[in-house]
C-alpha cells in the first residue's frame, strides 16, 4: 500500500511492481441535473477526476447504480449510462462491467482503476511551505446545481455550470505532471475549503488563500446571496471552526463559495513557485476551464488563513 485512507487522499494506490502501481477509486452521485445524459455524463466526471488527481492514468470503469426501477422506465438508466460512456469514451477507458441494485433513490457513478509509477504518485500529503496553490475550475456548481432544481437559475448559468462539471480534468493532470507537481487533490463534495484542510493536515503544513484571487462561476455569487445555497455547503462552512481564520473583509457569501459542495471541480495543486509560471502556460494551453493561482502554503502549523477581498469581489 502506498496511498490507504489515512490521509483522506482522493484514491487508494497499491503497488504491484517496481514500475508499476495501481490506482483504485469509487465514486456515485445523486443526480445534480435533470437531463439524465448530462447526470451520467456528470456523475463519470466526478468519478475519474479521482484517478486524474493522484497523477494516475485510468485504464478502465466499473458501473454502479441504484435506480428506482418501479419509479423510473429503464430508458431512463440507459440514457445515463450513455451519458457515462461518453466521458469514459472521451477519456480513452473502456467500461468493463458493472452492478446495480433496485434503490428508491437514484444513483451513479463508477469504481475507476487506473494506473501509475510508484514513484511519480501525486498525494495530498506532498506540500511544502513556500508552493503556490493553483485552481483549475471556478467554484460555485452546488449552488448552481441547488438552483436549478429550485427552478431559479437561468439557461446560461445552467449551462456554465454544466459544462464545468462535464469537463475532465485530464488536461489539467498532464499539465501537472509536465511541470514536476507532487501534490494535489480535486475539490467535490467538502468545497475548496474543505479539501485544502485535508492537504493542510496530511503534509502537516499551513495555507493562506486570497478570497479575491479564487474564480467563481457568474450567477453563483447572486444566488447565494440570496440564500440558494445546499445544505451541504453550510455544514461544510460549520466544519471550518477550528480549521479556517477569516479576514473581517471576507463577506458571509464569499465564505459560502468558498464552502460550496463542488461535483466534478477542478484540481487544486502546489507547485514551486519556480514551475508555476510552466504549469500555468500548460493549463492555458490546454486550455483548462481556469489556471489561477489563489494562495500557498505556508509553514504556520495545519490551519488556513483567508485574506481580505476587495470591494468588487464582495459585489
Amino acid at each position: 500500500m502506498l496511498v490507504g485512507a489515512a490521509t483522506s487522499d482522493d484514491a487508494a494506490v497499491y503497488r504491484v511492481s517496481d514500475d508499476l502501481a495501481l490506482v483504485a477509486t469509487v465514486d456515485f452521485i445523486t443526480p445534480v441535473v435533470e437531463d439524465a445524459f448530462s447526470f451520467g455524463a456528470v456523475a463519470a466526471a466526478n468519478a475519474l477526476s479521482d484517478i486524474f488527481a493522484m497523477g494516475g492514468r485510468p485504464i478502465f470503469a466499473l458501473n454502479v447504480v441504484g435506480f428506482p426501477r418501479d419509479k423510473l422506465p429503464l430508458h431512463y438508466l440507459e440514457t445515463i449510462l450513455r451519458g457515462g460512456a461518453s466521458k469514459t469514451t472521451e477519456a480513452g477507458v473502456p467500461i468493463l462491467g458493472g452492478h446495480s441494485v433496485d434503490d428508491p433513490e437514484l444513483k451513479y457513478g463508477m469504481a475507476v482503476i487506473g494506473t501509475v509509477h510508484p514513484d511519480r504518485v501525486v498525494t495530498n500529503a506532498s506540500a511544502r511551505p513556500g508552493d503556490l496553490l493553483v485552481l483549475t475550475k471556478p467554484l460555485g456548481t452546488g449552488v448552481i446545481t441547488t438552483a436549478i432544481k429550485a427552478g431559479r437559475a437561468d439557461k446560461r448559468t445552467a449551462a456554465r455550470a454544466l459544462r464545468v462539471m462535464t469537463t475532465l480534468n485530464a488536461a489539467a493532470a498532464e499539465a501537472m505532471l509536465r511541470a514536476g507537481v507532487e501534490a494535489a487533490t480535486d475539490v467535490t463534495g467538502f468545497g475548496l475549503l474543505g479539501h485544502l484542510g485535508e492537504m493542510v493536515r496530511a503534509s502537516g503544513v499551513g495555507a493562506r488563500v486570497y478570497a479575491d484571487r479564487v474564480p467563481i462561476l457568474p450567477g453563483a455569487r447572486d444566488l447565494a446571496d440570496a440564500g440558494v445555497v445546499p445544505g451541504g455547503t453550510r455544514r461544510n462552512l460549520d466544519a471550518t471552526e477550528g480549521l479556517v481564520r477569516w479576514a473581517l473583509t471576507v463577506s458571509d457569501t464569499t465564505r459560502l463559495l468558498l464552502c460550496d459542495a463542488q461535483t466534478s471541480g477542478g484540481l487544486l495543486i502546489a507547485v514551486a513557485p519556480e514551475h508555476c509560471d510552466a504549469l500555468l502556460a500548460q493549463l492555458q494551453s490546454a486550455p483548462t476551464l481556469a489556471a489561477a493561482v489563489i494562495g500557498e502554503f505556508t509553514d504556520d502549523g495545519t490551519t488556513i488563513a483567508v485574506e481580505g477581498e476587495t470591494g468588487a469581489a464582495r459585489r
